[in-house]
Formats: structure tokens, sequence, C-alpha cells
């Protein structure tokens, strides 16, 4: 049995004043539309929920029973109108975001700031994890936005951030000549050490090199990428890695580029959202501040 919300508000005003004449004047409509607005949901739930008097109308048993059911329906209703206009408003609400450590440490992190410091009622979940994960998520709705590499996938849209570099670092004093132009095959060579296998920038290396026919058979492999530097700069072999994300240790001498005859070709990390859903008003606003670079 389906009964308009609307016949419901008006059983409330009319049960709050007492008197219809009131109850039509609070709801600027005729006392002739709520008294037929009552006689249908009283037809409708086959119930009588008013007694009338020349005084008024007060509730009936059936009446006082279902009245404190349709109070709280209708507060909770205005409570969820107030929190929707709230976090429409960017009063209230909560983005989750997910990305790797590396990328929320070099990228996000201002953002994450500047967005915190304009709306504080936001809570901002971070949801660390590699790019096929957080995309996965992402699909899944278990996060608003995803910062992922090179993402390609017509269900999702995206907007590229910034671009990685793939090279080869050693420890300064590594028994390599630095001047040597290094082909495939002679990186290949060398004890490698390489991100896990599940890793994005893993897997592009690896196919890179499998175009020329070499596969890529590292000593070590890390979940860290901090910890791809820390091991090379001891010396214990030449560590792929991303240059943006170790320019760091580059400038401070602890690791030193090798020269090669070859060029990795570039990739984007991609903020990235689902194609046909709506962000909400938090997303949107995060996503705004980080394509105009704020």
């Amino acid at each position: 049995m389906a009964v308009k919300l609307e016949l419901y508000r008006v059983f409330k005003e009319v049960a709050e004043a007492g008197n219809i004449s009131t109850a039509a004047k609070n709801l600027y409509i005729s006392q002739s539309a709520v008294s037929q607005s009552i006689k249908q949901l009283e037809t409708a739930l086959q119930a009588r929920l008013f007694s009338r008097s020349p005084r008024g109308v007060s509730l009936t048993g059936e009446g006082q029973m279902l009245y404190q059911y349709v109070r709280s329906a209708l507060g909770l209703l205005a409570t969820g109108e107030d929190k929707l206009s709230q976090a429409q408003q960017l009063l209230l609400g909560t983005l989750v975001i997910g990305a790797s450590d590396t990328v929320t440490s070099f990228f996000l992190t201002h953002y994450l700031d500047a967005f915190h410091r304009l709306h504080p009622g936001i809570r901002l979940k971070i949801v660390s994890g590699r790019s096929a994960k957080v995309l996965s998520m992402l699909k899944s709705g278990a996060v608003d936005i995803a910062f992922a590499s090179s993402p390609s996938d017509s269900a999702i849209s995206n907007w590229p951030c910034f671009s990685t570099h793939s090279v080869f670092v050693a420890g300064s004093s590594y028994e390599c000549d630095f001047d040597h132009v290094y082909t495939r095959q002679e990186i290949a060579a060398f004890p490698l050490i390489l991100l896990e296998r599940k890793a994005s920038s893993r897997v592009f290396l690896e196919q890179y090199f499998l175009q020329s026919g070499i596969t890529l058979t590292p000593e070590i492999e890390l979940s860290s990428r901090q910890l791809l530097v820390t091991l090379a700069r001891i010396g214990l072999g030449v560590a792929g890695v991303t240059q943006e994300f170790v320019q760091d240790a580059l400038d401070s001498g602890d690791i030193r580029l090798l020269k090669t005859d070859f060029t990795i070709p570039a990739r984007s990390v991609d903020m990235c959202t689902l194609q046909d859903v709506t962000p909400t008003a938090a997303a949107s606003a995060f996503m705004e501040m980080v394509r105009d670079g704020r």
C-alpha cells in the first residue's frame, strides 16, 4: 500500500495544531484541502485517525500510534535533506581517494592540505594502493577518485597530472662506468633491483625490454620504492626507478644515473573517475583544485 508522503505531512501538521484551520494556514493550503487529505489517509489506512469536536480535532489511539512514527520519519527526512544540503555546500561529508604512497607523498600532499584548509568539514580518507588496486576500487565504488598510471578503460574518465620516466641508477661508488652509454643488453646483465611484479611500473619496464627480446631477471624484488634507492646506494646492484620519485637522492649524489642508448617512453599518472557517474560535490571541488594546479 503506497501512501503519498504529502498526506503524512498534512496529518502531522493537523495532529500538532489540533485544528484544521490552523493547520491549513501553516501549510498555506485551504481547509478543504486539509480535510480531503485526512480523509484520503484514513481511507487508505482503513483507520480513524482523528476525533472531531467543535473545539477542533484530537488523535485517536490509532492516530496517536501512527503519529509517533510519522514524526520520527519526517524528522529523519528533514535531517537527511539538511545533511545533503551541507554536503553540497562542502560543509560536511567524506572524500575517499585511492593512490599509492609515493603519489600521495610526491603529488597529492599539497592538494590535500589546501583542500582541508578550505573545507575542514569534509573528512579526507586516503586508501593506499598501486594503480591496479585503486582502479579496481574506483570501479567498485570504494573510492571517489583514483590516481593511477596510464589507465586504458572506457569506463574511466582520466585527466593527466604528471609524467614519469623510468631510468637506471646505482650508488655513486658502484663498480660501473658512469660515462659509458649502456645498451639494453648491458643493463639486463647487471644485478638488477626492481619493484615487485605486480607494480605497474615493473610491468611496463619488462614489456619495454621484451620488445627487444630481452627478459629482465632481477636479483632483488621489493615492494618499497625507497628501498630501491637504499639498496642501490649501498652497492647491491643497479635499480630500475622512476626518476621523478628519486630526484632528491640524485641531487644529493647518493645515487647516479646510468647513461643509456635508449629512452624508455614516459608514462602518465592520471586523476581518474568513473565515466558515467556524477562525482560528489567534494570530489568535484578536489578535482577542480587539481586541474587548476592550486
